[in-house]
């Protein structure tokens, strides 16, 4: 796929650079998250937050295929120790609640749905794209609950509309707030959900599905 050939408008309505978005790092490599009680929401949020303060940024993004350390404060992703999901398939971009998301390219409401619980989606919409004969479908996960309220599968969605928000906690799965932002040339059957973390032994059949989001950001 040749991605320098498409124009795709802002995710968050303005492009992401380094004057206004700083990279977030939730790997084991980062010893600070090990002084942040991940399960509290509010002191996560708070870690979060105080770093985009600090450093006078929008936005914080990051996360494709990154091994991270923050999975464990959910059973969501805690099957079991050999089949542990803990490597992010998508990014995120992290911003304050309510700020809106706009639709890269045109396409149409593939599903959508509150996929609830601690440390879940919350609310999630999907949208399918036609990229010249090629079926591409986009993720936004852990949106505000009013954003699910009155669509309808098959809808269409124009390049540059606003249809969703960043969500705030707990309505988000209980995240401080951010954009779950996930590619899938394959929704494998599923409606409204898709693995977004994957486990080591499963990577590299996610791999194939799940390309870069950032082909479509351009975060440089």
């Amino acid at each position: 796929m040749n991605w320098k050939a498409y124009d795709f408008f802002p995710v968050m309505g303005t492009a992401l650079n380094r004057d206004n978005t700083l990279p977030l790092d939730f790997s084991p490599a980062n010893t600070l998250l090990e002084n942040v009680n991940l399960s509290d929401t509010s002191e996560f949020d708070q870690f979060v937050f105080e770093q985009l303060k600090t450093k006078g940024k929008q936005f914080g993004i990051g996360g494709y295929m990154e091994q991270r350390a923050i999975y464990r404060r959910s059973e969501v992703f805690a099957t079991d120790e050999a089949d542990f999901r803990n490597i992010h398939l998508g990014i995120d971009i992290w911003t304050e609640a309510g700020a809106p998301i706009y639709a890269p390219y045109s396409g149409k409401i593939h599903s959508f749905q509150d996929n609830e619980g601690f440390g879940n989606y919350g609310p999630t919409i999907i949208l399918e794209h036609d990229l010249d004969g090629t079926q591409l479908f986009s993720l936004y996960g852990h949106l505000a609950m009013i954003d699910l309220k009155g669509l309808q599968i098959g809808q269409e969605i124009q390049k540059g509309e606003a249809f969703c928000h960043v969500g705030p906690y707990p309505e988000n799965g209980d995240w401080p707030p951010h954009l779950h932002f996930q590619l899938m040339w394959d929704m494998m059957g599923n409606q409204g959900d898709f693995p977004g973390v994957a486990s080591k032994k499963d990577l590299e059949h996610y791999q194939k599905i799940c390309p870069d989001p950032n082909f479509i950001l351009r975060f440089e």
